[in-house]
């Protein structure tokens, strides 16, 4: 083999389908245990264990104890983003797991990747932002403008807080429904909970799932609209 990043390696570990879900199951954001991720598998607890271990030497989650129990989630928001853009090129090629169901409507118009707004309503905040000169996106970098800093002070985000962490402050996604780019990055976190702080949005328990309140919706779309 050529030298260079062993893309076998990654691609071996993400394809196999218990660990793929395992894999889904943590792009809520929310660190599950390895009960949980065994039952998001539909596996044995014992082969979950084996699967885990290979995620952890592989660099694609992280362990945390809190007490007696151990929880997982993923290792970055670089983990996310690929599994999002692999998602967006299984969708793009008709390879779904399950047929169109009454939550699909639901996903696809807002949903939380890793830590962050995707779906139509993901990338409605960022095609706005962009629109009027907030966002910055003529590099492939995406780059908060003057103009952009003044508006997320004004709808409550502290950019002196999110400036104080290395991490990057706007990311592109890739967004697997709709097949344009929402926000990710500190900025990207900061905007949903804002929204969640604010009440505009809740998450679905046991889901990906975003849901507007009736209230939220028409603040969302006079604040974000295109």
């Amino acid at each position: 083999m050529k030298d260079g990043p062993d893309i076998a390696q990654m691609a071996a570990l993400i394809g196999d389908p218990a660990r793929a879900n395992m894999l889904t199951a943590l792009m809520s954001g929310k660190a599950l245990t390895a009960g949980e991720l065994a039952r998001e598998a539909g596996i044995s607890p014992q082969t979950a264990s084996s699967h885990l271990k290979k995620l952890l030497e592989g660099g694609l989650l992280h362990l945390r104890g809190q007490g007696r129990h151990k929880y997982y989630g993923l290792s970055g928001e670089d983990v996310a983003q690929t599994l999002e853009n692999l998602m967006g090129l299984a969708a793009g090629r008709g390879h779904l797991r399950t047929r169109t169901g009454p939550n699909d409507a639901e996903m696809r118009e807002a949903r939380v990747c890793y830590n962050h707004l995707a779906g139509s309503k993901g990338v409605q905040l960022f095609t706005s932002m962009q629109t009027r000169g907030f966002l910055d996106v003529s590099t492939d970098s995406v780059i908060l403008t003057a103009p952009g800093s003044e508006f997320c002070s004004a709808f409550g985000i502290d950019l002196d807080t999110l400036s104080k962490n290395r991490a990057p402050l706007c990311r592109p996604c890739l967004d697997w429904s709709e097949r344009q780019t929402h926000l990710a990055g500190k900025l990207g976190r900061a905007m949903l909970a804002r929204m969640e702080d604010i009440g505009w949005v809740s998450r679905k328990p046991d889901s990906r799932i975003i849901r507007f309140s009736r209230a939220g919706i028409q603040a969302f779309d006079k604040q974000f609209g295109v």
